[in-house]
């Protein structure tokens, strides 16, 4: 089998022309290196349980579930729980933000939205796709057929990064848009009020989704490694800022973590999967968060 682990890096991704052909690769990459079949048992993962109510079929009963609680469990099978994946993709002009040597925080976020696409649609299971900044501006309805993979693709690569970001009133918009129960993967930088970041995302679980948040940040925006005076443009708005880095280093980062914390507890208090993304990490590891976050949660 040729290599594919060489495609995995962004940079060489990057570089590959036609984003389907790149969502294909990395696919192929992840699976070639974690199970000998691509597509066996991901859709198993999404199985689940039901309470016996008298009448039903004592067949499906799951009696390992049953010795451990003492509760009637049915086994709900792969054909009655077909996944319903959301891909929403915050198209804002500080995802266009790019460290020198890396590729955008956007095009590190298509990559891995278009290979979670390429991988459920492969599966027979249905993908939908939402790109916003302050608001929708381009929503494809779920569908399953593996020609929709064309129509993912296509909005992924005319839709440009730009504008001003209001993830909180964008969330409440597409929760209410979302009249079928499904596993929603938001792809941002959540560079918005934590609170209402929060918020919105709460109102998803209101209406049962299920919720993986990928926060997708460059290092610099963590680490914050600039050592000479500097003038940081302003992103969506906002004014220019010259300043001294070493100056202001240990605040800034210090604000950083408490923003991070701030939003990885709230996740969890709402039980929702909270998968942070570097741009400088290898893409197949952001495929991995993502299933075992999932496999975990159905176990």
């Amino acid at each position: 089998m040729e290599n594919y682990q060489s495609y995995l890096d962004p940079q060489t991704l990057a570089s590959v022309e036609g984003l389907d052909l790149q969502a294909r690769l990395l696919v192929e990459g992840y699976v070639a290196g974690m199970h000998p079949s691509p597509y066996h048992g991901f859709s198993v993962e999404f199985a689940e349980h039901r309470e016996y109510v008298p009448g039903d079929d004592v067949r499906h009963v799951d009696w390992k579930v049953w010795s451990k609680t003492d509760k009637l469990y049915l086994k709900q099978y792969e054909e009655e729980t077909n996944l319903l994946l959301y891909l929403l993709l915050d198209t804002s002009e500080s995802m266009a933000y790019a460290a020198e040597g890396r590729v955008s925080k956007f095009k590190y976020a298509q990559f891995v939205v278009a290979a979670l696409a390429y991988l459920v649609l492969q599966q027979q299971d249905s993908v939908g796709l939402a790109l916003f900044d302050d608001a929708v501006r381009r929503y494809l309805k779920p569908a399953g057929q593996p020609s929709h993979l064309k129509e993912v693709i296509h909005l992924l690569d005319v839709t440009p990064a730009r504008d001003k970001s209001d993830l909180g009133a964008v969330l409440h918009d597409l929760s209410e848009r979302f009249k079928k129960r499904g596993v929603v993967a938001i792809f941002s930088d959540l560079l918005d009020d934590p609170t209402k970041v929060l918020a919105g995302l709460k109102h998803f679980r209101h209406r049962r989704h299920e919720v993986v948040v990928f926060h997708v940040l460059d290092p610099d925006e963590v680490d914050f490694p600039f050592r000479d005076p500097t003038l940081f443009l302003g992103m969506e708005g906002l004014p220019d800022v010259a300043a001294d880095p070493v100056a202001l280093g240990a605040a800034y980062r210090k604000e950083v973590a408490a923003y991070l914390d701030a939003l990885k507890k709230g996740c969890r208090m709402i039980d929702i999967d909270y998968v942070p993304l570097r741009t400088d990490q290898p893409l197949d590891l952001a495929l991995s968060a993502y299933l075992a976050a999932r496999a975990s949660r159905t176990r």
